[in-house]
């Protein structure tokens, strides 16, 4: 619970807050151009799918490290050391060697600090507008049914040699909250290549325990 690892994509929640609050981003429909520069595949696989120009809406839903790799060059350290620090996010630290930081770099979260950034992100508890609070919060929708709503971001990384995944959100259901950060590791591969098994397995736990406790 309070052991901190990278945090991967589920780091996308907060930078784009801060894009959005410090005007890097004026909006989720604006474009981030793509430079034709492949990202190391050794650290994040290969992707053609995501190389190309695209929203910032869709960079957040389809989680292109690249388009927010640019992002993060633009909000630049002052502002991120304020917002992780104003947030309480992890141990707030940041590095300018690498401007992924939020995977391969010096910020770390443990899946209770997680728990607590999302309930005073969906309380207004944090230095962010509620505008872009609320933009955020449509984003991280990745499932609606007539029961409940399910707002999260996943997040998968390599940390020394074990894979590391992330699923975190919370869920509505008749005017209650259920905050949520499931984080699961394995052994590590060589490749980088995506281990859909594992992958799957982040939702998948998260979901026996939401029935375990009767919250679905």
């Amino acid at each position: 619970m309070r052991r901190m690892n990278y945090p991967a994509s589920t780091f996308k929640i907060i930078n784009l807050l801060i894009a959005l609050e410090t005007g890097v981003v004026s909006n989720i429909e604006e474009i981030i151009k793509w430079q034709g520069n492949v990202p190391d595949s050794s650290r994040y696989g290969l992707r053609p799918s995501i190389y190309h120009d695209m929203t910032v809406r869709e960079a957040f839903t389809v989680s292109a490290g690249w388009a927010f790799a640019d992002l993060a060059k633009r909000v630049g350290k002052k502002n991120y050391l304020y917002y992780l620090k104003a947030c309480g996010y992890g141990n707030a630290a940041y590095s300018p060697d690498d401007v992924d930081f939020w995977n391969f770099g010096p910020l770390q979260i443990s899946p209770l600090n997680q728990v607590q950034f999302l309930r005073q992100m969906y309380e207004g508890e944090v230095p962010f507008s509620k505008k872009n609070i609320d933009i955020v919060k449509i984003l991280m929708v990745t499932e609606k049914t007539a029961d409940y709503i399910i707002h999260s971001k996943t997040g998968w990384s390599k940390q020394g040699e074990r894979e590391l995944g992330w699923w975190t959100g919370y869920l509505e259901k008749e005017g209650k909250v259920y905050f949520f950060a499931t984080r699961i590791t394995q052994p590590s591969k060589n490749s980088r290549s995506f281990d859909t098994k594992f992958g799957k397995s982040r939702k998948e736990i998260t979901f026996l325990i939401l029935k375990d406790l009767n919250v679905i």
